[in-house]
């Protein structure tokens, strides 16, 4: 059984541990799949957990910030759970899929502008206000930019509708190290905000956010790029 695999192997395959939050969603929808709920009922359960946690990030104090870690870490959570509950119970439908983009949109933007006002709060400098917005910008045009370009396309691809793919792991290390890096900035973002959180250090993230998420949506021009965006 791979999940009692020596940890050789999952560097070898690291597609069998990544993204480490299906660790926590899978298990939690097995649950959620026996009661009478909806995806887009755990989506939007989703988007208050977000919100939430752009809202104690707002407060400088060290345990709203770990709060707000925690309820940031429900909602990729969640955000998972509302796919695999779509499968498992036959609910995928193109609404979902809009709403599911939607929410995860205003989540992360939600999230930069919080964590710009706690750390104007916390340093007494509004320019860290503005770098929040900066990241939340970035997030708006791409959010608007993948949506044109998939309306302009025919809709937007029904990626609820099947299981996710079996991943390839590169094989040399520095590939290998690479997709760990890739999955942990993105379908596991929540950990290393967790991490910084535990340590005081969210705020930390603000700079790499307002020239990443200006870097994200600029990459959508550069041909095949949009091939590899998840």
């Amino acid at each position: 059984m791979h999940h009692a695999a020596a940890p050789a192997s999952v560097l070898a395959r690291p597609e069998r541990a990544f993204p480490l939050v299906r660790h926590v969603s899978v298990p939690l929808s097995r649950v959620l799949a026996r009661l009478p709920v909806t995806p887009n009922q755990i989506t939007t359960v989703s988007l208050a957990a977000a919100l939430g946690a752009a809202w104690c990030f707002a407060d400088p104090g060290y345990g709203a910030q770990l709060a707000g870690a925690l309820l940031f870490l429900a909602f990729y959570v969640l955000d998972n759970c509302d796919g695999e509950i779509a499968r498992a119970k036959g609910l995928s439908t193109r609404f979902g899929l809009y709403y599911d983009t939607f929410v995860d949109w205003i989540g992360h933007a939600a999230l930069f502008v919080g964590l710009g006002i706690g750390a104007a709060a916390l340093w007494d400098a509004a320019w860290w206000f503005w770098l929040g917005v900066a990241g939340a910008a970035g997030g708006t045009v791409n959010y608007f930019l993948g949506l044109a370009m998939d309306l302009s396309a025919g809709g937007a691809k029904d990626t609820a509708s099947a299981p996710p793919p079996e991943r390839t792991a590169p094989p040399r290390l520095i590939d290998t190290l690479g997709y760990v890096l890739r999955e942990l900035t993105r379908a596991d973002f929540c950990f290393i905000l967790l991490a910084l959180a535990l340590a005081g250090w969210a705020w930390a993230l603000l700079p790499a956010a307002a020239l990443g998420a200006q870097a994200y949506w600029l990459a959508a021009f550069i041909k095949g790029v949009r091939e590899h965006h998840v």
